[in-house]
């Protein structure tokens, strides 16, 4: 099971790890905990949706996302407390922020509860989500920390809520190696693709590479991931193998992806991807498989 804050965050971060498990058949529940609704829209044709226009961003996004897991091979989706039920914060600190429906202003235990029944419900053995961070600092990414945190707690305890208790045996955190931003970003300017990224260390994301703990090869999925990603096309245009978001820096899409383990036993370590890649390389001592470990 993924929480993700906002329609397209799935394609990005963790879109060719989705198709890959669906593709073997694993049961891939992806939860949205918002309709994106303060996102800016790169076609011209479709600025009309945006939130000071005709605000009608966020159910063009359902359709969005619906598209994008049927390009990843995802049959399990459903939205934080129905469709609608939490509206997009937008970016720390603006106005929207404070609107009594925004996710950043979500109680905790009743969004909590909301995942919870998901949970029970599908019985995961692995939960996907953020960091502390948000990855990199939106107030939706941060929340969707937040709450799915507090329903990894609250699953097990027979004392909260309706349904059988269940304990979800691994929890991980997305990540993205600088290492691996390093070298897409070079990547880039050999290909003479415009990256506007001068010093990857200013970004708002990235880790180090001993920080990760799982590294999963889905480079035989990275057609897939691409698909999705076009059919995000109000949030992401695409020019394969490189996407840019509506700030148009340039990015790769990568079918290496990185996770830390933040609760559970971790597995034997895998072989791991090849650092030409998008792999960490030596020492090979991270696991190849989110399920690894798992009786």
């Amino acid at each position: 099971m993924l929480v993700h804050a906002h329609p397209d965050d799935e394609t990005i971060g963790t879109g060719a790890t989705m198709a890959k498990y669906a593709a073997e058949g694993a049961r891939v529940t992806l939860v949205t905990c918002t309709l994106g609704e303060e996102g800016e829209v790169i076609p011209a044709e479709l600025a009309h949706l945006t939130a000071d226009r005709d605000d009608t961003l966020g159910r063009h996004r359902v359709g969005e996302l619906a598209a994008a897991c049927a390009a990843l091979g995802v049959t399990d989706h459903r939205f934080l407390g129905g469709p609608g039920r939490w509206r997009d914060s937008g970016m720390m600190g603006a106005a929207s922020n404070g609107r009594p429906d925004a996710f950043w202003q979500a109680d905790l235990d009743e969004a909590a509860g909301e995942l919870v029944k998901v949970i029970r419900e599908v019985r995961p053995q692995v939960l996907v989500t953020y960091d502390e961070n948000g990855f990199y600092g939106h107030p939706d990414h941060i929340q969707a920390h937040r709450v799915s945190r507090r329903a990894f707690e609250l699953a097990a305890d027979p004392a909260f809520g309706e349904g059988e208790p269940w304990r979800v045996a691994k929890f991980y955190f997305t990540a993205m190696t600088r290492s691996s931003i390093r070298q897409a970003t070079e990547a880039m300017r050999e290909a003479g693709v415009g990256f506007l990224i001068e010093d990857v260390d200013d970004l708002p994301y990235g880790c180090a590479d001993e920080d990760v703990t799982t590294e999963i090869d889905a480079r035989e999925h990275v057609g897939a991931k691409l698909e999705a990603m076009r059919a995000h096309a109000t949030q992401i245009s695409v020019d394969a193998p490189w996407f840019a978001l509506s700030n148009n820096v340039g990015q790769q899409a990568l079918g290496v992806e990185h996770f830390i383990l933040r609760a559970g036993v971790p597995g034997p370590a895998g072989k791991g991807a090849p650092v030409e890649a998008g792999g960490i390389g030596e020492p090979y001592d991270r696991e190849d498989d989110l399920f690894a470990g798992i009786g």
